[in-house]
């Protein structure tokens, strides 16, 4: 008959070594969960912003304005648009290799009149 002695070790280092790979997966989707909401407001404050420039409540170019705003967030603005007062703006925050994308529209709601002043 065979002898099982050390059998435990290595079945307790086969489930050390799960838990572990469980514990880094855990930790990467935490981290994605974490660097889209950042994009999602560096997203949303860059279309603000450049929303304020389009409507002449700030000054600036739009899109540049997007830029900066996207950057002091932690965040490079991959797309930004603008189509009459409303400024859509996509940015990007890069993590483990990937990155976050997500898009922000601000302006008037849809299907509203606007006028300066």
């Amino acid at each position: 008959m065979l002898d099982d002695r050390g059998s435990g070790s290595v079945l307790a280092l086969g489930i050390l070594c799960a838990l572990l790979t469980l514990a880094a997966g855990a930790f990467l989707a935490v981290g994605a969960g974490a660097a889209h909401a950042r994009a999602a407001a560096a997203a949303d404050l860059a279309a603000l912003a450049a929303a304020d420039v389009v409507s002449g409540r700030a000054p600036g170019v739009p899109c540049d304005t997007a830029a900066s705003i996207a950057e002091a967030n932690g965040a490079g603005l991959a797309a930004c648009d603008q189509a009459g007062v409303v400024v859509t703006v996509t940015v990007a925050v890069p993590y483990a290799g990937l990155s976050a994308s997500v898009s922000a529209r601000a302006g008037p709601p849809r299907g509203a009149e606007w006028s300066p002043g």
